[in-house]
């Protein structure tokens, strides 16, 4: 098992935005590898490569007892939506309702290079866009509206690990046990 730290809101990289995977080699089902532990470990919906400080567009899932990984997703979107709530692993024991598209076409690769294409609604919609938005350098915090995002910006401020300046990490085993995306 390789169980990585996971970075928490105030980390740049967080904010970075991805790149595109170029090499489908041997350090990139690596990656899918530790990028899967630590999300089951933590235990989290699913977990993106910058959230554990790997700037490149990869990211895992498990949701109804199903892991799976896409490199380089594109999305397409519909256009019901679903309100519901949210965490991030990034962002510990906070949730809040959060606005996103019901369903997901999701088209990339995985760690092989073969192209694949996923298709979701509810729960795996919602990581998938929570986990896209983290290539991007987007955390859900920002898709809340601005009542709610002043919630969210104060109970982090509030927190016990917010501003600490060594680490921004959540290190495990088993540290916390909230859901998170």
């Amino acid at each position: 098992m390789a169980i990585q730290p996971i970075r928490l809101f105030g980390d740049p990289i967080l904010r970075k935005p991805a790149l595109e995977v170029v090499d489908f080699d041997k350090e990139l089902r690596k990656l899918v590898e530790d990028l899967t532990d630590t999300m089951l470990d933590a235990p989290g919906a699913g977990l993106a490569a910058p959230q554990i400080g790997v700037g490149l567009r990869v990211f895992t899932w498990y949701v109804d007892g199903e892991p799976g990984h896409l490199v380089n997703p594109q999305l397409d979107l519909s256009t019901e939506i679903q309100d519901g709530p949210e965490g991030c692993l990034s962002i510990p024991e906070l949730t809040f309702d959060c606005k996103r598209a019901l369903s997901v076409v999701a088209r990339g690769f995985n760690m092989h290079g073969d192209p694949v294409t996923i298709e979701g609604s509810d729960l795996l919609a919602r990581a998938i866009q929570h986990e896209t938005d983290h290539l991007d350098g987007v955390l859900f915090i920002d898709r809340l509206d601005t009542e709610a995002r002043k919630a969210a910006m104060r109970e982090i401020r509030e927190s016990e690990w917010f501003g600490l300046e060594q680490p921004l990490v959540k290190v495990s085993p088993h540290a916390t046990r909230g859901f998170g995306i």
